[in-house]
């Protein structure tokens, strides 16, 4: 199958930025005409450049992408550029080299130097005659070749050629440029095109005979397009003439669910769920709570207060990101907060006292600094906010997002530690930093990670976070890690280099992220988000199911109004 690379022109700062525009975007040819992957949206970004001593983050983009098909998967070649895609004086005369087995998971082998000037062009083919590989590259109006030993370690064999072996080609796909077409292999294609494709319905399946009695246990399966399935419940009517007709039970939820509510999490506990988020309404001096029997009474079920701006002096203001949590068989609030400005939030933990009830504000301690083992606050440089704690195995986890302003401002970045599961304030091991925002996405307009939250499933933890301004361009990406490895070692997580969730997801709703998932009593899990319903509009909650795709992993992405179409959800069957 013929696949395309391109990179892709900015439609505004608030929409597409140019940063993202400059990564290497993905589409697939059908019927003659290719298609974008990914909502239209970059799958390769190149990692920014960061100096050792000071920990300093100096984000940088890519342009003029190059695939070329090897046995085992997929050499890319491109030029590193600045941030704004201007030339990178870091990495003159070089171009930046990845690998990929599937074009869905990509690792940067770094630069590769060609040349004493700034290139403006590269291609890479097969050598035949030596063996390794040849790259092409322009630079000063001349076109040259050298051969590579591997694909990182150039020699001394370099020639003037005539041309660079590029075949650019037209695309209707809106924005893009430097559109170079290449061969894919057919098991390859598929497992590109499920993975960066949102899964449609391909089939419902049920069942053509039901008995009167077991209704309520009546399933249907809806298989995707992908080849992954989900069994859901039907809404019945009254049997009539030895026969019932029901729909599908789809909750479709109407973006967005609460105005001025960002940072939103959903728990269930005792039988009911709660709805707590961060209060954009009076300047997040306020959290509230909702109440209910069902995830759909949420919507419209009243608030109760149950922390505030005066009833704690060390707790004045910019009341963050609230998260329920069972930890060691207690419940608890995990919240940032500040008696002063910005630059003082700081992550708090409050306990719900014995009998207590989780939406009433006398039932709860005050909240709690998080200390590091030796017992001394978190952070004392800069802020920490956004925590979050989940279990593997043995050890109790916490999660944050942490930044350095003294001495200097070094953006946000993802932290993790083991907690003590009696008081769960207390690290019990040293933070170690996961993730840094060194991708185009992850440091557009500023430098953040943050807003980090598990899933586990099926032996692996998926720990998404939040990256970027948290403007419209706001996204949602993640790491994996199998259950039962070291978390503390970075080394056991990968990072995905292309957010799973983002303003191209779904038409209208812009910088989602921060979400946060809850499991239902049939099973479902939901992801709870706030998005803007506008470019400029305020941060708002959405709730959505998440499905899971061929291979497991979560899927943020499939819309309420295709899972399944109208058309699809009527069934009818015989009683027996």
């Amino acid at each position: 199958m013929r696949f395309i690379c391109y990179t892709r022109r900015a439609v505004s700062e608030a929409e597409y930025a140019p940063r993202l525009g400059l990564s290497m975007h993905l589409g697939y040819e059908n019927g003659g005409e290719f298609l974008p992957l990914n909502h239209n949206y970059g799958v390769l970004f190149v990692k920014a450049a960061q100096d050792p001593a000071s920990g300093l983050i100096f984000p940088k983009s890519l342009k003029k992408p190059f695939v070329l098909p090897v046995d085992g998967g997929f050499a890319v070649i491109a030029i590193r550029t600045e941030a704004d895609g201007g030339d990178d004086e870091s990495s003159c005369g070089c171009a930046v080299v990845f690998w990929t087995d599937d074009l869905v998971h990509y690792e940067e082998l770094g630069l590769l130097k060609l040349a004493d000037g700034y290139l403006d062009d590269v291609t890479l083919k097969i050598c035949g005659c030596h063996g390794g590989f040849v790259a092409k590259y322009s630079t000063g109006g001349k076109v040259y070749r050298r051969r590579l030993n591997g694909l990182t370690e150039p020699t001394d064999d370099v020639k003037e050629c005539g041309h660079l072996g590029r075949e650019p080609i037209d695309t209707e796909i809106e924005g893009a440029y430097d559109a170079e077409a290449f061969e894919v292999p057919d098991e390859k294609a598929e497992y590109a095109l499920k993975k960066l494709r949102t899964p449609t319905v391909a089939a419902v399946e049920y069942d053509t005979e039901a008995d009167a009695d077991k209704l309520a246990d009546f399933r249907v399966t809806v298989r995707y397009s992908d080849g992954s399935t989900h069994k859901k419940r039907v809404d019945w009517d009254a049997p009539s003439g030895g026969k019932v007709t029901g729909k599908i039970h789809s909750d479709r939820y109407e973006f967005p669910i609460a105005e001025n509510r960002a940072d939103p999490c959903v728990y269930r506990y005792k039988g009911d769920y709660y709805f707590i988020a961060t209060n954009d309404a009076d300047g997040n001096r306020s959290i509230f709570v909702r109440r209910a029997k069902t995830i759909p009474g949420l919507v419209n079920a009243p608030e109760k207060l149950i922390l505030d701006a005066v009833t704690y002096p060390h707790v004045g203001n910019l009341l963050w990101a609230p998260e329920f949590h069972n930890v060691g068989g207690k419940e608890y609030i995990f919240h940032a907060c500040t008696p002063h400005e910005f630059g003082d939030e700081q992550s708090h933990v409050m306990v719900l006292k014995d009998g207590g009830e989780l939406d009433d504000k006398d039932s709860w301690e005050a909240p709690r600094r998080v200390l590091k083992k030796d017992g001394t606050p978190l952070f004392t440089a800069g802020i920490t906010l956004d925590m979050t704690t989940f279990e593997d195995g043995e050890r109790q986890y916490a999660a944050w997002s942490q930044r350095q302003f003294n001495p200097m401002d070094l953006g946000a970045w993802v932290m993790i530690a083991t907690i003590d599961k009696d008081e769960p304030w207390k690290l019990t091991s040293d933070p170690v930093v996961l993730t840094i925002p060194e991708y185009g996405w992850q440091n557009n307009h500023t430098l953040v990670d943050e807003g980090p939250f598990a899933l586990i499933r099926g032996g692996r933890i998926y720990l998404t976070f939040s990256s970027a301004l948290v403007d419209s361009t706001y996204c949602v990406g993640m790491m994996t890690a199998d259950c039962g490895s070291d978390l503390l070692d970075p080394k056991s997580w990968r990072k995905g280099n292309y957010p799973l969730l983002h303003s191209l997801s779904k038409p209208g709703e812009y910088g989602p992220g921060h979400n946060a998932y809850c499991e239902d009593e049939w099973g479902d899990v939901w992801n709870t988000y706030h998005a803007r319903p506008g470019v400029n509009g305020p941060r708002s909650s959405g709730i959505r199911r998440v499905h899971f795709g061929f291979d497991g992993e979560p899927v943020l992405d499939l819309l309420e109004e295709n899972d399944p179409p109208e058309e699809l959800r009527e069934i009818c069957v015989k009683i027996k």
